[in-house]
């Protein structure tokens, strides 16, 4: 790519990224459309071109740039908390600034997994498997697991934690549209949902 993207106003960047990252993720990379990235960023299609050779240099560009995306959650999460629920806590209000900033990152991310384009599947299939076995390792290590009844499975008890904080966590980002109002709301609503849960799991 160009580098003179990286010279753009970063309000007119993140228009570009976010503009790709809508369009790649509801439609995937063989049926996107340029005219419609460009339409939505505000910008002409020369411009785009200027910056990126063609859809495929875009599309791998927007991949890397939500992989690094990604990587950010656990660099501004508390690692060294070992209690597993505020662990996913910390990690869901992480979740929560990026989102902010990258609304259709994550989503992006899932349609990369169902990607069947053979030239963006290769390039892009070991990287996503990597990334997302380092980033389950990361947010269940140094947790403090005796903390649980012996006669919980803690597997299982770890997918209910995920599941519920991920099912409220998009619903809070589609109900609100302040991030204030979000982690505030997220906060007063997940403490409650994690008083039950602890009350299951823990001894």
């Amino acid at each position: 790519m160009n580098e003179a993207f990286f010279n753009m106003d970063p309000k007119k960047q993140e228009r570009v990224i976010n503009a790709a990252l809508k369009e790649f993720a509801a439609k995937g990379y063989k049926h996107a459309s340029t005219n419609e990235i460009v339409k939505e960023a505000n910008i002409s299609k020369g411009l785009l071109f200027h910056y990126f050779k063609g859809k495929e240099e875009l599309y791998l560009y927007i991949s890397n740039y939500s992989f690094q995306i990604i990587e950010k959650i656990f660099e501004i999460t508390d690692l060294n908390e070992k209690d597993l629920f505020k662990r996913i806590e910390a990690i869901g209000i992480a979740k929560f600034q990026i989102e902010k900033r990258f609304p259709r990152v994550f989503d992006f991310l899932l349609s990369t997994a169902k990607e069947d384009t053979t030239e963006i599947n290769e390039k892009n299939k070991n990287r996503i498997n990597l990334i997302y076995r380092e980033s389950l390792e990361v947010l269940y290590e140094n947790i403090d697991y005796s903390k649980f009844k012996d006669e919980v499975d803690i597997k299982k008890a770890i997918d209910i934690l995920t599941w519920t904080l991920l099912g409220y966590g998009n619903r809070a980002i589609e109900e609100l549209d302040s991030l204030e109002k979000v982690i505030e709301s997220y906060l007063k609503e997940w403490k409650q949902y994690s008083e039950i849960l602890q009350k299951a799991f823990y001894k």
